[in-house]
């Protein structure tokens, strides 16, 4: 299949996505609709987490992304060859918020290779869904991909686990070329001087997904005696988010053990804030901590780099407020190139 046509067929389905949204829970659906419907409630069925809210989200995310355009763009970056020798590439894809797998899959596909996918058990009816109405599009993605439940007969795995697995994962395929990803989570650098629209932007970055993701900013880089209401200020739209059930056993987990503890800590009923040099906070929970000056902002970075996902802020080279969640085609997770690491296999 040429380059040209997977583009569009992915282009096409990217358009499919948008109509399915816009017309996402109107009268007189039709049978794509229904369809369209029906898998949105069968996913949150399986996942308590992922709310139709948080699903509208992601595929609306992607919507955005899968345009002709934005395709060619990121593609253009590389010299790849019209036709390639197909590899079969394993991929292990992670199922904490909805298809954060699908930027692998669609690097594959996209690229000429086979892609052999395991999925997460949390993960497993939005991604087959959209691999479907692909396949409606450009029938020629059938012999393109597998959906297994064992990996085996494959030349290359993109694996995504927790920093146990990881080891796990490096051992059991060291003799095939890899990317494996462990746990990475975000952080915001706040200057002081952010407008209250900057401050709600962060929010989403903070709380879209209930703080699950990699992108998701768990960590706060606040400058010496930053008043900490000014964020608790900004939270106050996301209340409703303890009714959900698994997050408010999360919340009250939380508080209560650092009640007993008695650690100093801050909370407004559905956000824990705490002054903590520890990176990776816990569920409800927020981590921020005082910094003097740039120097010791840009040591922190450094220090965490290789656990870090996405730096929010205002400076150059950062992700601004609100747009952690919406990674471009070539914003990579953990700045591992796939498109061109897919282009050595050959």
């Amino acid at each position: 299949m040429q380059k040209s046509k997977r583009i569009k067929a992915f282009s096409i389905l990217g358009d499919n996505l948008e109509s399915f949204i816009n017309y996402y829970n109107q009268n007189n659906p039709n049978e794509e609709q229904r369809e369209f419907e029906y898998t949105l409630k069968q996913a949150k069925a399986k996942n308590g987490w992922f709310t139709i809210e948080n699903q509208l989200y992601a595929l609306n995310a992607w919507a955005k992304i899968l345009k002709e355009e934005n395709l060619n763009t990121w593609l253009n970056l590389y010299e790849l060859k019209e036709d390639v020798t197909p590899k079969k590439v394993g991929i292990i894809a992670a199922g904490n918020i909805p298809m954060v797998g699908f930027h692998d899959i669609l690097s594959v596909l996209i690229t000429g290779h086979i892609a052999l996918i395991k999925l997460s058990s949390s993960d497993d009816v939005l991604i087959p869904y959209l691999l479907k109405n692909l396949t409606q599009t450009e029938p020629d993605f059938q012999n393109q991909f597998e959906i297994i439940e064992q990996l085996k007969d494959y030349d290359a795995v993109i694996a995504t686990g927790s920093d146990n697995t990881a080891r796990y994962f490096e051992t059991y395929f060291k003799n095939v070329p890899h990317i494996i990803r462990k746990n990475r989570t975000s952080v915001a650098v706040i200057d002081g001087n952010e407008s209250e629209e900057e401050l709600k932007a962060l929010t989403q970055d903070v709380l879209m997904h209930y703080g699950l993701g990699c992108r998701n900013v768990t960590k706060l880089l606040v400058p010496q005696n930053y008043d900490i209401n000014h964020i608790f200020k900004v939270l106050f739209p996301w209340a409703d988010i303890i009714n959900h059930h698994k997050y408010a056993n999360n919340y009250d987990y939380n508080k209560a053990i650092y009640l007993m503890k008695g650690l100093d800590f801050k909370e407004n009923g559905f956000v824990i804030m705490k002054n903590d040099e520890g990176l990776f906070s816990p569920l409800s929970t927020i981590f921020y901590q005082e910094y003097k000056n740039k120097e010791e902002v840009e040591s922190f970075l450094l220090d965490y780099q290789n656990q870090i996902q996405c730096v929010v802020g205002k400076d150059k080279g950062m992700i601004p407020f609100g747009k952690s969640q919406e990674p471009a085609l070539w914003d990579y997770a953990d700045n591992i190139d796939v498109i061109n690491w897919l282009k050595q296999l050959n």
